[in-house]
């Protein structure tokens, strides 16, 4: 099923939001040439152009798990209100380089409160200073912990969802694949949820064609990503299944929701994975959000409300079997 979002007024939102962030990032130094350090700490202090980071402490329970590369931060969010009815596991964006477990606590309450899933957020390991497959290894084992006795840890009923966005979707989609392949572990994840997902670390056309414009991602700052994060790797050993999925065998997938905007550059990468998905047999949804960018669901906007209801919507019939 596919579905694309096009409501006059959701659109003139956009384009006013777009306007102003291409103007303010024009008249910006690029993110590419800006050491790693100094664009995580802006991006904490709330100087860089998302919106301050919001912590919520009362909501959030930290546990550590120990996996083959030292121990894993996850940051636990239960539903308010109801007793949970199996986990989320979600992985978040930044290119295997930005990011952090802590800094998307309002989203990921949000989440919880309307799927009655107990959110994990891990705390993987990031480039340059842990290159692939560390970060991805980190995923894989949340899982394995997850599967093999997360549940009764977490008091909830062995049921889970799986997801994340940019880079996230890609480490959510080759988790997956992984317990698959070197576990023998398929169904235990009943839903899918991939936001702008990563899928081809050698670049379809859409991120090809992109170029400089500064919409928030762009061609550059994808390849800085790349190089960061596979440092010794060229265009061909990126397509090896387990760094970019688009190019995995895709049976036995569970059921997924792929959503993205027309103005990402990753639009290509949705489209194809959702084609691969579908054509291996797999349950999918498909949502175009016109005119949005690489991530929007990230930004108070009328676009993003409409994606998250479309993912509650998703995860909820999923997870009700």
């Amino acid at each position: 099923m596919t579905a694309v979002v096009e409501d006059e007024g959701v659109l003139a939102e956009i384009r006013a939001f777009n306007a102003e962030l291409e103007r303010t990032l024009s008249e910006a130094t690029p993110m590419e040439t800006v050491p790693v350090d100094v664009v995580r700490r802006l991006r904490r202090e709330g100087r860089d152009v998302f919106p301050p980071p919001e912590y919520l402490p009362d909501r959030v329970r930290e546990l550590a798990i120990p996996a083959r590369g030292g121990d894993i931060g996850l940051r636990v969010i239960a539903p308010e209100g109801r007793a949970a009815v199996g986990a989320y596991l979600h992985l978040h964006g930044g290119g295997w380089v930005l990011g952090a477990a802590d800094l998307q606590d309002p989203m990921l309450a949000e989440l919880a409160d309307a799927t009655a899933l107990t959110v994990l957020s891990a705390e993987y390991r990031l480039a340059p200073e842990h290159p692939y497959p560390a970060g991805l290894d980190d995923c894989e084992d949340v899982a394995l912990w997850l599967l093999q006795g997360g549940f009764a840890e977490l008091a909830v009923p062995p049921a889970a969802a799986i997801g994340g966005d940019s880079a996230g979707g890609n480490l959510a989609a080759l988790t997956l694949l992984r317990l698959r392949d070197r576990h023998g572990i398929s169904g235990a994840f009943s839903a899918a949820n991939l936001i702008y997902g990563v899928f081809d670390l050698s670049m379809t056309p859409s991120l090809r064609r992109w170029g400089p414009r500064p919409l928030l991602l762009n061609t550059p700052i994808m390849e800085h990503f790349f190089a960061l994060y596979t440092p010794d790797l060229g265009e061909e050993a990126r397509r090896d299944p387990d760094i970019s999925p688009l190019y995995a065998d895709l049976r036995d997938m569970p059921p997924a929701l792929f959503s993205i905007g027309t103005l990402d550059p990753l639009y290509d990468d949705t489209l194809f994975m959702e084609a691969r998905w579908r054509a291996a047999g797999g349950r999918t949804e498909l949502a175009i959000y016109v005119e949005a960018i690489h991530g929007y669901n990230a930004f108070p906007l009328l676009v993003t409300a409409a994606s998250r209801q479309q993912q509650y919507a998703f995860l909820n019939a999923a997870l009700a079997g």
